[in-house]
């Protein structure tokens, strides 16, 4: 299954970038270059990534958002996930990063 990501523009200067689908081994680098690209030409105060319509993570996925937590940590950027899905909330949850990602309440429909 493919990913798919949206950017959308917040007058607050957060960039949220809305993804879909799976991030597993074969799509996890399109969230690392989203957020790499972002960080190369705007440098916003926050990036929110938005995960309501993310169905499924695994470890790969999970160590990307761990990258680009710190990629926009050096940029001086905060990072949070926004709306996860069930799924990734619950993955969040049992790896003990739910509060890294600004403890993110999950997102009541897909």
């Amino acid at each position: 299954m493919s990913l798919t990501a949206e950017v959308r523009r917040h007058p607050d200067g957060t960039v949220e970038i809305a993804f879909g689908g799976e991030i597993d081994i074969e799509t996890a680098h399109e969230i690392s270059d989203a957020v790499t690209q972002i960080l190369h030409t705007e440098q916003p105060p926050r990036i929110a990534l938005n995960m309501r319509a993310v169905t499924f993570i695994d470890s790969v996925g999970i160590s990307a958002l761990v990258a680009c937590f710190q990629a926009a940590g050096v940029s001086g950027t905060a990072l949070v996930v926004a709306e996860p899905s069930p799924n990734v909330h619950r993955t969040l949850w049992v790896t003990g990063l739910h509060g890294l990602f600004g403890a993110p309440e999950p997102a009541l429909t897909p």
